[in-house]
C-alpha cells in the first residue's frame, strides 16, 4: 500500500487523514485528534453530587477517628493478675460467658482531690465498691454479684506489676484492701481465690464516674422509704421517688448510714438500686440504638476508668456492651454474697455458710440466679448430646447427703485447710459438716466406719482424693477426712447438685424498690 505523500515540503501543510477519520466528516480540514478526543463536559448538578458525597465521607471518617482517639486516649491500663496462675484461656467477648470485676476506687487525687486527701487512700487506693458482673454466653442473663468493704477475707501472695515487688500472703483481712499494695490484679486474685472462679476483665471507675455518668443520662430516679439526711456523705432526699444527678448520686451511691440499719449492706442494696434504675432509663429511652448518647455515655464511662489490657480497646468495650443491649432487665440480678458478723471482729464481716459455698457453687456451674431450675437451653442440651447412655451413667447414691456426718481433721499444718474442704463439702451436699484439731501428718486419708464406704467414696471423689486413700476404720463413726501436708486442694464434681440458699437474689433489674432509710437519719 502507497502512503500519500506529505505536501509539507517544509513541514507546514496539514496532516494526513486516515480513512476512518474521513468517513466522520467532509470537512477535510478537522484532523483527527481534535475530533476523537472531544469529550462530553460533566453535568454541573453531577460535580455536585460527587462534591458534597466527598466532603460527607471525609466527615463521616473524620468524625469516626476523632471519637476512636478520643475514647482510647481516655482509658487508663493495669494488669489483670497479680502473678497468680490461671488455667483458663482468654475469652472471645463476642460469644463466651464472661466476668468482669467491677470496682469503685476510692482514690483522692486529681479530680477526686475535693473528697479528702490523697493520704486516706493509699498506694492504689481502696476498692470503694466491688462487684462482680457474670454475662451469659447466650446473652439471656446478667448476675451481678456484691462484696461488702468490710468482709474479712485471706488475700493470696501478689506482685505488683508494674514494680515487680512480692506482697506475701495476708489472713483475715478485709477485701477492699486487697489492690491498696499490689494493685487491681490483687484484688482479681482475691476474688478467684473466694469464689472459684477466673474472672476475664476487670473495670475500675472513681467518684467522678458517677457524676459524669448520671449527668450524661439525665438523672437517674431513686426511692426511699422516709426523707433522710446523712452528714457524712451530704445525701438529702425527700420521702419516695426523687432524680438524682451529679454530687448527689455519688452521695447516694457512697453513703455508709443512710439506708437499712446504717451497715455496708444497706448501701450495698441503694447501690443495687441505683444500678437497676440506670439500666432501665438507657433501655427506656432507647440509648443503645442512638449513636449521639451512646458517644456521650461512652466518653464519660472512658475518661475516670481503668480496665485490664485485654479489655483495653474501643471495639472490644462496643462489644461487650452490644451484649447487654438485649438482655431482658427481669434477667439482670442483683445479689450480694451471703455474710455474717465476724468471728474476730463483730464490726467486721465474714462469708455465711454455707450459703456463700452455695452461691458460688451455682455460679461455676453457670446457673440462672433467677431461675435455679430452669432447664438448659437448646444450645446447652446439644452440647450435652454426647453424655454417656444411662447404662453407663452412674447410679443416684442411695443416700441423702445432707444426712451424712463428714468430719474433717486438718493434719496439713494450714489453718486455711479446713475451712476450704468444710467449703467444697458443703457445695457439693455435704452439709453436715465438723472439724476436728489433729497432729500433722504427710499423707491425705479418708477414714469410713461401717456402712459408710459408699459415702466415703464420693466424699474423696468431690474433693479429688485418689480411691487407694480411702480406708475403712473402726473407730470412726460417718466419714472423717484427714487431710495430709501433700493435699493438693479441693476440686468440685462437675455433676454435683447446686443448692441456692433462699432470697439469695435482691432484686433484679426490673424491680422498683424503695431503700429502707435507716431510722437514724430520717428527717421530718
Amino acid at each position: 500500500m502507497v502512503r500519500p505523500r506529505d505536501n509539507r515540503a517544509d513541514g507546514t501543510g496539514s496532516p494526513v487523514r486516515s480513512n476512518a477519520a474521513a468517513r466522520h466528516t467532509e470537512d477535510t480540514s478537522v484532523g483527527p485528534a481534535r475530533h476523537l478526543g472531544a469529550a462530553p463536559r460533566t453535568p454541573v448538578w453531577l460535580k455536585a453530587t460527587t462534591l458534597i458525597i466527598s466532603v460527607l465521607l471525609v466527615g463521616v471518617v473524620a468524625f469516626g477517628a476523632y471519637w476512636f482517639i478520643r475514647l482510647q486516649g481516655n482509658i487508663t491500663k493495669q494488669a489483670l493478675g497479680a502473678g497468680n496462675s490461671r488455667t483458663e484461656d482468654a475469652v472471645d467477648e463476642a460469644k463466651d460467658r464472661m466476668q468482669i470485676l467491677i470496682l469503685g476506687s476510692d482514690t483522692r487525687d486529681g479530680k477526686n482531690s475535693q473528697y479528702g486527701s490523697a493520704a486516706e487512700s493509699t498506694g492504689y487506693g481502696h476498692s470503694d465498691v466491688m462487684m462482680l458482673m457474670d454475662i451469659s454466653a447466650d446473652n439471656k442473663r446478667v448476675s451481678v454479684v456484691s462484696f461488702p468493704r468490710d468482709l474479712l477475707v485471706d488475700i493470696p501472695k501478689c506482685v505488683d506489676q508494674k514494680t515487680k515487688r512480692e506482697f506475701p500472703a495476708q489472713k483475715n483481712v478485709m477485701i477492699n484492701a486487697a489492690m491498696s499494695e499490689a494493685g487491681i490484679g490483687c484484688a482479681v486474685d482475691t476474688v478467684n481465690k473466694i469464689t472459684g472462679l477466673e474472672v476475664d476483665h476487670f473495670m475500675m471507675a472513681d467518684f467522678n464516674s458517677v457524676k459524669e455518668l448520671s449527668n450524661t443520662v439525665g438523672g437517674v430516679d431513686v426511692c426511699v422509704s422516709d426523707a433522710i439526711y446523712d452528714p457524712d456523705s451530704g445525701l438529702r432526699l425527700p420521702k419516695g421517688t426523687s432524680k438524682v444527678q451529679g454530687e448527689q448520686a455519688l452521695s447516694f451511691v457512697r453513703t455508709r448510714h443512710a439506708f437499712g440499719d446504717g451497715s455496708d449492706l444497706g448501701r450495698i442494696k441503694a447501690q443495687q438500686g441505683f444500678l437497676s434504675s440506670l439500666v432501665r432509663k438507657i433501655k427506656d429511652d432507647g440509648t443503645f440504638s442512638n449513636p449521639g448518647r451512646m458517644l456521650g455515655i461512652a466518653d464519660a464511662i472512658t475518661k475516670n476508668l481503668t480496665i485490664d489490657d485485654g479489655l483495653a480497646s474501643v471495639p472490644t468495650l462496643l462489644t461487650v456492651g452490644n451484649r447487654l443491649k438485649d438482655i431482658d432487665v427481669s434477667k439482670v440480678a442483683f445479689v450480694a454474697a451471703p455474710t455474717e458478723p465476724a468471728v474476730s471482729d463483730q464490726n467486721r464481716l465474714q462469708l455465711a455458710e454455707p450459703a456463700a459455698s452455695q452461691l458460688f457453687a451455682a455460679m461455676r456451674k453457670d446457673i440462672d440466679l433467677t431461675d435455679p431450675a430452669a432447664k438448659p437451653d437448646a444450645s446447652a442440651s446439644a452440647s450435652a448430646s454426647a453424655e454417656p447412655s444411662a447404662s453407663q451413667s452412674p447410679a443416684a447414691p442411695a443416700y441423702n447427703k445432707a444426712l451424712q456426718p463428714v468430719t474433717v481433721a486438718n493434719g496439713s499444718g494450714d489453718p486455711a485447710r479446713a475451712k476450704e474442704l468444710v467449703a467444697a463439702l458443703t457445695a457439693g451436699g455435704f452439709t453436715q459438716t465438723g472439724q476436728l484439731t489433729a497432729k500433722a501428718v504427710a499423707k491425705t486419708a479418708v477414714y469410713y466406719g461401717a456402712d459408710f464406704a459408699d459415702v466415703a467414696a464420693d466424699v474423696a471423689a468431690l474433693l479429688g482424693i485418689p480411691a487407694s486413700q480411702v480406708l475403712p476404720a473402726a473407730g470412726v463413726s460417718g466419714v472423717q477426712v484427714y487431710v495430709g501436708r501433700d493435699y493438693a486442694g479441693a476440686t468440685q464434681q462437675p455433676d454435683a447438685p447446686a443448692t441456692l440458699p433462699p432470697d439469695i437474689v435482691n432484686q433484679t433489674a426490673g424491680d422498683t424498690v424503695c431503700q429502707q432509710a435507716n431510722p437514724a437519719l430520717i428527717t421530718r
